[in-house]
Formats: structure tokens, C-alpha cells, sequence
């Protein structure tokens, strides 16, 4: 239903159509009056993709008077009021609290980035709303910068639980389906796996890098190619979120387990604001109510867009996360190999370096302060001993300590000794022989 067709009409017999206030993915929202009670609503026409079967536009369809029943169930100044729901054309309509506001998404695309004060009172405020949605166990799922309003005090309201979930209630989806936009779908939801409060927290940090850098955290030219890059990827660097950048980086941290929880977020934003003055805000300028430009309702702007992807895309999508995660951890480990061998060739040339330095004092020692050299003559004194008590004696002369003392000294002198003994003997037998010679040549002379 065009703007031009939809405005005058009159909805189950009581809500007068005025005017269009925002498109989504999951439908139009109408500015409408209540006649009964003479006060203006927010009509949402809930419209089904034209990709979708018949099954799962009848699992839709009831899926949207179940998110009337949980979203009922949410009482809450930062939640947009469900007022009621009816069935015209087949097709279900939401009534709920008209709050004079803009959706973030509106807001970006027609003023730019906005300044980190304000994302930072943004996301204070909707932290509180989805606090209290998990609180009696709803998860919205479809967090992102479309179903944020953003009023002239800049005061947010989450809206559109369209695809909410309710904890313990059964699923009506088609089964291995998963809807959303996918620059805001966490990594979870993307290897199709379950919905948790994490789940929102991390849309979250994909709505406010939108707000605050004005543009998307993971942006690529298809679907698929942007849930691969939600789940491999990291977030392109902040530039514009000053404080808020840790504040970012703990929401969009792919493990849900690890992901910064409300309390932590909320703490974080906070101290992000105490420097600031108290009441300083940004205000949007005035837009004319009238325009209805595509910057004001076209969905598939920052990825406001739902996607539907089936369980053989899913499949196929973990299947290359699984080779390109293959692939991540042996290049690691071929770069860490390589690390390690360039180390332990630093070290050991750092060690041949330094060798020369440490062997350098020994050489300056004496020789005699050496301990095995003075040592080893002890060792060997009783073999000695033994062997000069089967030797003859030597003379005095020959059993004087050598002067000076080396580890070659001990052999060289036993083997002196051995040739110096006998020379001597011989010597002195000559000597005796020559004497006896003498003596008797003299008494033969003394004789004649």
C-alpha cells in the first residue's frame, strides 16, 4: 500500500490512516488516530517478503500475534507501548504508542555521524529497554539503527520485537531459517546457531559504530559476503567514537561468552559521560513531516534490510569458515615456526658473540694455580715408589727434586733417571778398573 493510497483509509474500523512514518523490513509504519480513544498511534502493516512460501508467511503471520503477547508483556519508558493487534486484509497490524521521534537509521542518513555524546545517552537508553526484555525473557533479534527512535531530546525508544523471540516459547520459523539484516546479525545467529541476550548486546555495538562513525561495522556488496565477514572479520577501525571505542570493541567481540554484558556496557558508557557537562545534547535539526525521500524510509540504507537465508546457505557459509579457519591456523603455525627458528638463531649468535668475552680471563691465570696439572704427579707418586723399590738405588746426586714442575715433567724425569744411573755405574767401574790398573803397574815397578 502506497503513501498515497494508504493515507485516509480506515484500519479495523477505528484507526484512521494520516500519513507514513517509517518503512522496514517487515513492513510499513503508519501515522494513525484512534477514534475510540482520540489519540494518535503508530500502525504497523506487517508485510512479508515476496521470497517467502506459503508456510512461512502463515509461520509469520502468527509470529506477529505472538510478538503482540510478549511485547504486551513489556512495560517500559524506553519501549515503545503495544496497544493492540488486528487482522485487516489478511495480514496482521500492530497498534502501538506513537512517540514523537525519528528512527536512528533516518536520523544518520539525513545529518550524518553523530556526536559520541549523544550515541552514548542512545545506547544508555537502550541498554534499559533490552535490559528489561530479557528480563522476563525476550530477545528482540533485530536490534539495529531502524528500530531505534530517537526523539528531539535525543531520548531513544526500542521498538518492532517483530522477530522476537520469547524464551521457552517454541519456534515457528521454518526450520534452519534464520531473518534478519545482516550487517547487524551477531556471529552466532550467522553459523545458525541459538539466540541469546549476547545476540542483542552485539547488535547493539553494530548499531551505535553505525551512529557514531556513520557507517556500517561490516559492510560488503552481498548478504552472504557480509555474514562472512560479521563472523571472520574484525570491525573497520572507529575514528569518530573518542571514549566510546572500548565500549564498542567489548560488544562486537565474536564469542559470546566473552562479550561485554549489560552492566559492563552500561558502567562503560557512563564513565565515558562523567567528563562531560550534565544536560549538554545534541538536537536533530527540523525535517519537514512531510518528506517522504528515500533517505527518510528506504530499509536497505546502512543495512537496514532483512535477509532470509536458508539452511543450505548456512551450511555452506560454516563450511568456508571451516576451511578459511583450516587455512588461519596453519599459516599460525607456520608463522610461529618461523618466529621461533629466527629466535633461536639470534640467541645462538648472541652466544658466539659473547663466548670469546667469558673464555677470555682463563688464559691470564698462572699456569701453577691450575689444579690437574699439580695434581697429577700424586696420583702417580705410588707407582713410583714402587717401581724405585725394585730399582738399585741411585746416587744423591740423581734423587733431587727437578726445578721446575708440568704436566710432561713427571714422565721426562723418570726416564732420565733410568739412563743417568747406569751411566754413572758404568763410570765409576771404569774408574775402578783403571785404579786396580794403576796399583798394580806401581807395585810392579816397586818391585824391580
Amino acid at each position: 500500500m502506497s503513501a498515497e493510497t494508504g493515507t485516509g483509509r480506515l484500519v479495523a474500523g477505528r484507526y484512521a490512516v494520516t500519513g507514513v512514518l517509517g518503512r522496514g523490513g517487515m513492513g510499513v509504519v503508519w501515522r494513525a488516530t484512534d477514534q475510540v480513544l482520540s489519540r494518535p498511534v503508530a500502525l504497523k502493516e506487517v508485510t512479508f517478503p515476496a521470497h517467502l512460501s506459503d508456510e512461512e508467511r502463515d509461520a509469520l503471520r502468527r509470529r506477529t500475534f505472538r510478538e503482540a503477547r510478549t511485547a504486551a508483556r513489556l512495560v517500559h519508558p524506553n519501549v515503545t507501548t503495544l496497544y493492540d493487534v488486528v487482522e485487516e486484509d489478511g495480514r496482521p497490524w500492530l497498534v502501538m504508542e506513537h512517540v514523537d521521534s525519528r528512527s536512528l537509521q533516518e536520523v544518520v542518513q539525513r545529518h550524518g555521524p553523530l556526536p559520541w555524546t549523544t550515541v552514548a545517552r542512545i545506547g544508555l537508553d537502550v541498554l534499559a529497554a533490552l535490559e528489561a526484555a530479557h528480563a522476563v525473557g525476550i530477545v528482540h533479534r533485530d536490534v539495529k539503527p531502524a528500530n531505534v527512535l530517537v526523539g528531539r531530546d535525543c531520548a531513544a525508544h526500542l521498538t518492532d520485537f517483530g522477530i522476537a523471540v520469547a524464551t521457552g516459547d517454541p519456534s515457528i520459523t521454518t526450520a534452519g531459517a534464520v531473518i534478519g539484516s545482516p550487517p547487524f546479525m551477531s556471529p552466532e545467529r550467522a553459523r545458525g546457531e541459538d539466540a541469546g541476550p549476547a545476540t542483542d548486546l552485539w547488535s547493539l555495538g553494530a548499531t551505535l559504530y553505525t551512529a557514531v562513525e556513520g557507517r556500517l561495522a561490516f559492510e560488503r556488496a552481498e548478504p552472504m559476503a557480509t555474514l562472512f565477514a560479521v563472523v571472520s572479520d574484525d570491525p573497520a577501525p572507529a575514528e569518530r567514537a573518542g571514549p566510546l571505542e572500548p565500549v564498542l570493541r567489548g560488544l562486537l567481540t565474536k564469542d559470546p561468552a566473552a562479550r561485554m554484558d549489560v552492566p559492563a556496557a552500561r558502567r562503560e558508557l557512563r564513565r565515558a559521560l562523567s567528563g562531560t557537562e550534565p544536560g549538554t545534547t545534541w538536537t536533530p535539526p527540523d525535517t519537514d513531516e512531510s518528506d517522504d525521500s528515500p533517505a527518510a524510509g528506504d530499509s536497505a540504507a546502512l543495512g537496514g534490510r532483512v535477509e532470509r537465508f536458508d539452511a543450505d546457505d548456512l551450511r555452506a557459509l560454516a563450511s568456508v569458515l571451516g576451511t578459511v579457519a583450516r587455512d588461519a591456523r596453519e599459516q599460525a603455525r607456520y608463522l610461529a615456526d618461523k618466529r621461533r627458528e629466527r629466535k633461536e638463531r639470534k640467541e645462538r649468535r648472541q652466544a658466539e658473540a659473547a663466548a670469546p668475552s667469558r673464555q677470555a680471563p682463563p688464559p691470564q691465570a698462572p699456569p701453577v694455580q691450575q689444579a690437574p696439572p699439580v695434581q697429577t704427579p700424586r696420583r702417580q707418586a705410588p707407582s713410583r715408589r714402587a717401581l724405585h723399590r725394585q730399582a738399585p738405588a741411585p746416587p744423591p746426586v740423581a734423587t733431587s727434586p727437578p726445578r721446575s714442575a708440568g704436566p710432561a715433567r713427571p714422565r721426562w724425569r723418570f726416564k732420565r733417571r733410568w739412563v743417568v744411573v747406569p751411566v754413572v755405574l758404568a763410570v765409576l767401574a771404569v774408574l775402578a778398573a783403571v785404579a786396580g790398573a794403576v796399583a798394580l803397574l806401581a807395585s810392579a815397578f816397586g818391585a824391580l
